[in-house]
């Protein structure tokens, strides 16, 4: 089976896909980022001087594969690839996550975009419960993102197309992008005034997590 993803590069890929080519720090850890709407990746590039955007066709057939549904557990992962986990590094939670990455080719799911890293911002400190975060990222439909993880996925990404921006489409994008951006941001402020107070924190969904590792 073929998925159509999207990438966008600063300054264009050189030589051959490789699960290298972002730092540990983003939403599922190492990997080559791509993902189902073409627009996503453009935002990230609009900025630069000349970038590439580029089409991609993914082979998923033979790859291991892991999919985050929208939920706390896909925040908790993004936290934990963010360093935001390093004291419960012994609990189950922790190790799980570890395992996942290490027994997959390829993992999906939502996409946290700079609109949704404040959000997060939010209930990583405490300011906001689970509820509101869950709904406001049901709420930006910005996509999914698909992270390559391992040499054997980046293999099966075929390059169908690149394209290269004049300096009026960069610019026209840069509109849009901040278009777009200001809406996202109003509606996920919205969202969270009105659950803030639902849910649990950050802190209480770990220390749970701690005292289910404490009573094995």
């Amino acid at each position: 089976m073929k998925v159509t993803l999207y990438h966008g590069s600063k300054e264009g890929l050189n030589g051959p896909i490789s699960p290298f080519m972002s730092d540990g720090m983003c939403d599922f850890g190492t990997g080559f980022y791509m993902g189902t709407d073409p627009h996503q990746p453009q935002t990230l590039i609009c900025e630069e001087k000349s970038p590439t955007f580029y089409r991609l066709s993914l082979e998923l057939d033979g790859l291991k594969t892991y999919r985050f549904e929208v939920g706390i557990d896909w925040a908790l992962f993004v936290a934990f690839n963010r360093g935001r986990l390093a004291k419960y590094s012994d609990t189950s939670l922790v190790r799980r996550y570890h395992e996942i990455r290490a027994t997959h080719d390829l993992i999906f799911g939502k996409i946290a975009d700079d609109r949704m890293f404040a959000v997060m911002g939010r209930f990583f400190e405490g300011l906001i419960g689970d509820v509101a975060l869950v709904k406001a990222i049901a709420a930006l439909q910005i996509g999914d993102q698909y992270c390559a993880i391992t040499e054997a996925a980046c293999r099966q990404i075929t390059i169908e197309e690149e394209k290269r921006f004049s300096a009026v489409e960069l610019e026209n994008l840069r509109v849009k992008c901040g278009n777009q951006r200001r809406r996202g941001s109003a509606e996920a402020d919205r969202i969270v005034r009105q659950y803030r107070r639902e849910g649990d924190s950050f802190e209480e969904i770990l220390a749970r997590e701690s005292q289910k590792e404490g009573a094995l």
